[in-house]
């Protein structure tokens, strides 16, 4: 057996994880886990990076001796280098409110649907494109050489060598999805250089080896190769679904909920634009077909504001509420930002006409039948538009531990739902390593590892499809 260990960040918190591969076997323990707080300062929200960096230095060195490190993380974010390579200020978060009006702008150079036939990606206010235009003009910007998304900056802090890995790449809507390769239209009628990146990665690609001031802060001893894995950590846990076949729709859950399809090419049509369906780039050259939902988020805003009570007992409570009786549009941005999150569910379901949910139980079964039936439109739409008939949806990641959520959604979209594993980005950080090292094989020789070694459980439909098919119509008309 051989160990690797996966930086796995997420918006909340980040994770060391130690994953041991053998022919027959896989096996994954937390060796240490830190909490992201991003800091909200004068000029805006910004991430603490080198706290981040910090817990990666205490998770190698509490992980031991591995034979590889790979990195992944949440999307679109990044950090500016000067000339000699020093960061330029902490990166600035997705959620801070400078695209505010952008995308309008650069859409008055380049049409919407212009965009997206070229970069297949969906409109998200936060995606970088819309992060560079608000940066426009400004001196920190005028001053960088390099621009590193957030594990390319972490990897180089560790190797002291850049690259720009591909599937997050795919999230800055300047990749051309279909060619793998930057979008140089787009950046040049943009005004975008594209020389601020480091050249492009991939998968499996070696990434360098840990620095010796690296290596003596953790203890390892080298060499120790960094190899590039799915960094967008989406693109980790889709590599980790356990799918038997190819007629598999996916949710990975956690602060957002990712629907949609493993497909091989992209799909570019206006009427996928419409429908704000993404085409990421995955694992050997496959498309993450998928729509971002809100996701858990919802729920994590609440309980901040309830004071964190047991969610287990709230959950118990949650599901002895009446079904359905009131839904939101969980991929609304109107929930984007943090704060007073139970008030503004409440406000929606008023100014829709609803009943308005009072109690935490009331509140968090919105949410969850929300969440049920935004991944039901999500799973419909993407079998439609992309012609890909599924069979079963897998849901990976934290929901995973919610099983009233995977009820739901088995409920609301008619298909049996298999949930499982919950660290799926790590899982699939630790098999691009091990596959880059030769101990497994392909996708599929992959997945049926992940199927044989990982705890699943199988949730089947139940219910009246009817409620669900009412509750669709009755948001559509809100």
């Amino acid at each position: 057996m051989r160990s690797y260990a996966a930086v796995d960040l997420g918006a909340s918190s980040g994770r060391v994880m130690v994953g041991r591969v053998g022919p027959d076997s896989l096996e994954l323990t937390e060796a240490h886990r830190f909490p992201n707080r991003p800091v909200r300062v004068p000029e805006g929200l910004r991430w603490d990076v080198l706290s981040l960096y910090a817990g990666v230095l205490q998770g190698l060195r509490a992980a031991g001796q591995v034979d590889s490190v790979g990195i992944d993380s949440w999307a679109v974010d990044y950090g500016l280098l000067d000339a000699d390579g020093t960061l330029l200020g902490n990166p600035v978060h997705y959620r801070d409110a400078r695209t505010e009006g952008v995308a309008e702008k650069v859409w008055a150079t380049v049409p919407a649907a212009e965009l997206y036939a070229a970069t297949g990606l969906q409109y998200a206010p936060f995606n970088t494109l819309y992060q560079l235009a608000a940066a426009s003009g400004t001196r920190q910007l005028a001053h960088a050489r390099r621009l590193l998304l957030i594990p390319d900056l972490l990897s180089y802090w560790l190797t002291g060598e850049q690259g720009t890995e591909l599937t997050n790449a795919s999230t800055t809507q300047l990749i051309d999805p279909a060619a793998g390769d930057w979008s140089y239209d787009v950046a040049s009628r943009l005004g975008i250089d594209l020389e601020l990146f480091a050249p492009l990665r991939r998968p499996g690609d070696p990434a360098g080896l840990l620095r010796a001031e690296v290596l003596e802060e953790t203890g390892l001893t080298g060499p120790v190769p960094v190899t590039t894995v799915g960094s967008h950590d989406t693109a980790s846990a889709v590599a980790a679904v356990p799918a038997t076949g190819e007629r598999f729709a996916y949710i990975c859950t956690g602060t957002w909920s990712l629907a949609g399809l493993e497909l091989p090419r992209p799909v570019l049509t206006e009427e996928s634009r419409a429908a704000n369906f993404t085409n990421e780039l995955g694992l050997d050259g496959t498309v993450r077909y998928l729509r971002n939902i809100m996701g858990l988020w919802l729920l994590q805003e609440c309980l901040r504001a309830w004071g964190d009570p047991d969610l287990g007992g709230l959950l118990r409570e949650a599901a002895a509420v009446p079904a359905l009786r009131s839904v939101v549009d969980a991929g609304d941005a109107a929930f984007l930002a943090p704060g007073r999150m139970p008030e503004r569910i409440a406000e929606a379901c008023r100014a829709s006409g609803q009943p308005v949910p009072g109690t935490p139980a009331e509140i968090t079964r919105c949410i969850l039948d929300s969440l049920a039936l935004a991944h039901r439109r999500a799973v419909d739409e993407a079998q439609r538009l992309a012609d890909h008939p599924v069979d079963v949806v897998h849901i990976v990641g934290g929901g995973t531990r919610n099983a009233l959520l995977c009820q739901l959604t088995a409920d609301a979209c008619g298909l049996p739902v298999v949930a499982g594993p919950t660290e799926a980005a790590a899982l699939g950080n630790v098999l691009v390593q091990a596959r880059a090292h030769q101990l497994v094989g392909d996708r599929a020789d992959m997945r049926r590892l992940l199927a044989r070694t990982q705890p699943l459980t199988r949730y089947e439909p139940q219910g009246d499809a009817e409620r669900w098919r009412e509750a669709e119509a009755r948001l559509a008309t809100r």
